[in-house]
């Protein structure tokens, strides 16, 4: 058995505040001298990289619908030890506790999760407008499924001492729950957001000047406004949990040579899970960072991958830097494998338009009307703002590929605001979508050469062939050249 003290932080919808909650609670956490490990439901990108900022530990993602039960449970125990072992295990949900992939099943929500992991949960309420409403909110939760373990309520947007008082009143009278926290209606509980969420935490590190200084007030706020003490008291009383049946976490034996693979990390790609990078080493890869924006010219590497971000935010920086794209290029002719994830594959195409007039509803940054050169190394001309896709996506490998071979499925994700056009008839694509949108009429993954773009994102958790498949393809190239 394996005995982790843990709480999950939940809401009764999205926007309740619980992001930034979280974000203070971590932090008041680690203040306290706690090693706290920090978790995200779901496929959210942004705020894990707010949970690892702040606590110093790699936040990891627990998805219901891609993972099996063994597959999560080996994650949170594993993350539990790998970067020392954590005091307590913080966990963020996903939206509202119950919504998930189905109306009629709790698959893919919060709720599975905290099924899965026993652990108490923590209500988030936006109490902004409500007093005695707020208990009528938490009492369905209660009663909705009698298997959660809902244990307290932090009260969010609470506007003066009249309105704490009533509201909680009535949630201790009516649902016999404590209220734990109190977080006042303040402005310096923001965080900056655009089209695709929270600005990620390493391009606020790097570009916003009070970064620092936001956090700490978030992290004051918070501290004032909950009980921390009983917080850690509710964390040790979670029960202990079965020990994963195997671990996916094991270092490939046999082939000792490493391969070397670029990892885009800068402002325009940030978007990694973890367990993917960390695969890619137990696989044999030694991982080398470098950056599109800033750096002229590419590390000695065997392979490429370019995760998600924001590259039409930055496409005049990146088509700026011309002897970059022009060695990527060079690389993609000479068959060197090459991996980009929705804003990888932005890049790789041939050239991004962003600010198209009267084009979507979703266009939350300043992006100016112009049209980029990009990579080229992948037909098609991307254009931002036509589309808006938000989608788990499921896919099968119609050919060999550096990420696996014919053949292999996997469950994925989608979230994007862009379309590829342009694209010729008889381009190659390597996926076949069953569920999702793809690039083109049920198709994901342009190829050409040994360069794979895709905006489906991969948890190399969840298809586990990801990590050695790359890890094969880098070693297969390098013994080519």
């Amino acid at each position: 058995m394996v005995d982790i003290p843990r709480i999950l932080i939940s809401a009764d919808r999205s926007s309740s505040g619980k992001t930034t909650i979280v974000s203070g609670l971590l932090a008041a956490l680690v203040s306290k001298g706690y090693n706290v490990q920090p978790f995200k439901v779901a496929l959210d990108y942004i705020d894990p990289s707010y949970h690892s900022e702040i606590t110093g530990r790699r936040a990891r993602n627990v998805d219901g619908y891609l993972m099996d039960e063994n597959t999560i449970l080996d994650v949170f125990t594993h993350a539990c030890e790998v970067d020392g072992k954590a005091d307590l295990a913080v966990i963020e949900g996903v939206r509202g506790l119950y919504e998930g992939l189905e109306s009629k099943s709790d698959i893919g929500s919060t709720a599975q999760i905290a099924k899965i992991l026993k652990c108490p949960v923590i209500l988030v309420i936006n109490a902004r407008s409500i007093t005695r409403s707020a208990a009528a909110i938490v009492n369905g939760y209660q009663s909705f499924d009698p298997d959660i373990n809902i244990v307290g309520v932090i009260l969010n947007n609470v506007g003066n001492k009249r309105h704490e008082q009533k509201s909680s009143e009535a949630i201790e009278h009516y649902t016999n729950l404590p209220v734990l926290g109190i977080i006042k209606r303040d402005n310096s509980m923001q965080i900056s957001m655009r089209h695709l969420g929270l600005v990620p935490a390493l391009e606020g590190r790097r570009r916003v000047d009070d970064f620092d200084s936001r956090i700490e007030a978030i992290k004051n706020h918070v501290s004032a406004g909950i009980n921390l003490e009983k917080i850690v008291e509710i964390a040790k009383q979670a029960p202990e949990l079965p020990k994963p049946e195997q671990t996916i976490f094991t270092a490939a034996s046999g082939k000792t040579e490493k391969v070397t693979i670029g990892v885009a990390l800068d402002e325009a790609f940030n978007f990694y899970y973890q367990n993917n990078l960390e695969l890619l080493e137990l696989a044999g890869a030694k991982l080398t960072y470098f950056s599109p924006l800033h750096d002229e010219s590419l590390p000695k590497v065997d392979a490429l991958y370019i995760g998600g971000g924001y590259p039409e935010l930055f496409a005049e920086e990146l088509e700026a830097n011309k002897s970059i794209r022009k060695e990527i290029l060079e690389a993609s002719k000479a068959g060197m494998p090459i991996y980009g994830e929705c804003g990888g594959l932005i890049y790789l195409t041939e050239k991004l338009t962003t600010g198209v007039k009267g084009k979507g509803t979703y266009n939350m940054a300043d992006m100016p009307e112009n049209t980029c050169e990009m990579v080229g190394a992948l037909p098609g001309h991307t254009i931002m703002g036509l589309a808006r896709v938000v989608s788990y996506n499921n896919g099968t490998l119609d050919c060999d590929t550096a990420i696996g071979k014919k053949g292999k499925s996997f469950i994925g994700h989608e979230f994007h605001h862009s379309e590829i056009r342009d694209i010729p008839d008889d381009a190659k694509f390597a996926i076949r979508i069953t569920r999702g949108t793809g690039i083109r009429e049920g198709w994901d993954g342009l190829t050409v050469n040994n360069t794979l773009g895709c905006y489906a994102h991969l948890e190399a958790a969840s298809y586990q062939y990801f990590a050695t498949s790359f890890v094969e393809a880098a070693r297969e190239y390098r013994q080519r050249r």
